[in-house]
């Protein structure tokens, strides 16, 4: 099964060295081919166009701003019908004093908004989006394992993505639906920011 990574800035590199480590078969795609090509050379993967790359993967991890994910989703709607897309968004920008500010309502989640704009064959996944760039490569591998949550509506799904979760080098933990999103989202009560670090699975369990 091949994984495409729209976005190869912090996040999208490190999740691509993780899964490709991990075994995975993965693409990368960036808005310049070259960026991409040589974070692919660098990880081990491949490297492609934005249209390309979604085509090629069955799973489609949306590594970018918030923002920049909704625009793809409606760009790109036809091609990635029928795909599982990821996304590991959170719906910040940097608010000049070191922190973030959200950028929707307190109550939203960057799940539920995309979600809405995925096309109705299509899957929807929140998930890789709890941890810093930083915590996702310093946590993987590590004994005993750390958790990525995830949410999701689709069982499949679901399957799917604790998979490519295992092959980076974490275990899942799912948390629920897409209305559970916010729990993982930066300010909630499962992300990073609340926790303070990357947690094992029976850590976990006791936060459910």
């Amino acid at each position: 099964m091949t994984t495409a990574i729209i976005g190869v800035g912090a996040i999208g590199t490190v999740l691509a060295a993780n899964l490709v480590r991990g075994g995975e078969d993965v693409v990368l795609a960036s808005r310049g081919l070259e960026h991409a090509q040589a974070v692919a050379a660098e990880v081990g993967a491949r490297a492609a166009t934005v249209d390309d790359a979604i085509a090629a993967g069955e799973n489609v991890i949306l590594a970018v701003w918030f923002d920049v994910a909704k625009d793809l989703l409606v760009r790109h709607a036809g091609r990635l019908d029928g795909k599982t897309i990821i996304d590991p968004s959170n719906p910040v920008v940097l608010n000049g004093d070191g922190g973030f500010t959200k950028t929707i309502p307190a109550d939203e989640s960057a799940g539920m908004v995309l979600a809405a704009l995925a096309p109705a064959g299509a899957w929807f996944v929140k998930a890789f989006g709890t941890q810093s760039a930083q915590t996702l490569a310093g946590s993987s591998g590590r004994r005993p394992p750390t958790v990525q949550f995830y949410a999701t509506d689709d069982a499949e799904a679901a399957a799917a993505v604790a998979e490519l979760i295992r092959a980076g080098g974490h275990s899942p933990v799912l948390v629920g639906g897409i209305d559970r999103s916010l729990r993982i989202e930066v300010f909630g009560d499962l992300h990073e920011s609340t926790l303070g670090a990357a947690v094992t699975e029976d850590e976990a369990k006791k936060l459910l």
